[in-house]
């Protein structure tokens, strides 16, 4: 197919903000491109007022669904920006032809990093003393130290061990869960793989890596959160759906857990009346996790090229339906 005579819609926020090149080299190889006219993931029905005549979509967390979809006249691909094609509805995109595709492992590090600054934060209570010192107060904030604690990371792929690596200098005991086991890295980076239960035990500070699928849909749950050990804190950089908000109120109010900390919600963007929001044991951040220089950089190139393979009638590289 000629690409000067294809339309492309960009939806991603951070698309072409770091590396303007992204867009100019895009603009000169296809006919037209569409960027998103909100500044914000979009609705279904805002993706449905988009798509038609468009022929490829570079797809940011936008809501892809069946009735979306029916207004793809034209479309042959959607590649995602990012990892997780849980917004995507893959058999309403294969009925219709559609390829489907995702840049995976490019913002490992990225998430990794910030899974650290969340868990730093909940520990030496960053943010609180921050704001009461902008207040004008000098509290004396009670810290934990991480030397000496348990991690468990929930979910042991390409985020969980970057995260592990980087929790080696800490001087903490590194424990994991993981239905399909790295025994190889776990050994090399000194973490222990144990089953879910004891590292719902052990953990005084759990992290969520886990892709966003039926069997993972609400898995922290009353039960989840009840087996963990009092007093300890939950990191979400996951996906929202994973955890039972309301659940997980019910822990933070009756200091079951001392803190959490959730970089993403069900749905984003959260209500601005979520209550979890108000807690002040509760960190939360607008999905920052994969918006770095490096991350945005690399899922905006991969994107583009497996976009701009399919159009060309080429296979692309990460093709995930």
């Amino acid at each position: 197919m000629d690409l000067k005579q294809c339309r492309l819609l960009v939806t991603p926020t951070s698309y072409g903000k770091n590396d303007p090149r992204l867009k100019t080299e895009l603009e000169a190889l296809v006919g037209e491109v569409i960027y998103n006219p909100t500044g914000k993931p979009l609705k279904s029905t805002e993706v449905a007022g988009l798509l038609k005549g468009v022929d490829g979509y570079i797809a940011g967390v936008d809501g892809i669904d069946r009735a979306a979809l029916e207004h793809a006249d034209r479309l042959k691909v959607i590649s995602r920006y990012g990892v997780g094609v849980d917004s995507v509805d893959l058999q309403a995109a294969a009925e219709r032809g559609i390829i489907v595709t995702n840049t995976p492992g490019v913002n490992s590090v990225s998430v990794a990093e910030l899974t650290v600054g969340l868990i730093l934060s909940l520990a030496r209570q960053i943010p609180e003393g921050a704001s009461a010192l902008r207040q004008g107060l000098y509290p004396r904030l009670a810290g934990v130290s991480l030397e000496g604690k348990t991690i468990g990371i929930v979910g042991f792929g390409a985020i969980g061990k970057e995260l592990a690596r980087r929790l080696r200098g800490f001087d903490c005991r590194i424990v994991a869960y993981d239905p399909v086991p790295d025994h190889i890295f776990a050994e090399a980076n000194g973490v222990e793989l144990v089953p879910l239960d004891e590292l719902q035990r052990l953990s005084d500070f759990i992290s969520l890596h886990l892709a966003l699928l039926p069997e993972t849909r609400g898995l922290v749950n009353r039960d989840f959160l009840s087996k963990m050990k009092r007093g300890a804190y939950l990191v979400n950089t996951a996906r929202g759906e994973i955890v039972d908000e309301s659940a997980l109120l019910e822990a933070l109010q009756s200091g079951q857990l001392r803190g959490a900390a959730l970089d993403v919600f069900a749905p984003e963007p959260p209500s601005p009346d979520n209550p979890l929001l108000a807690m002040k044991q509760v960190i939360s951040t607008p999905h920052l996790a994969s918006q770095t220089d490096s991350a945005t950089n690399r899922m905006g190139w991969m994107a583009m090229q497996d976009c701009l393979a399919v159009l060309r009638g080429e296979t692309p590289a990460h093709r995930v339906a």
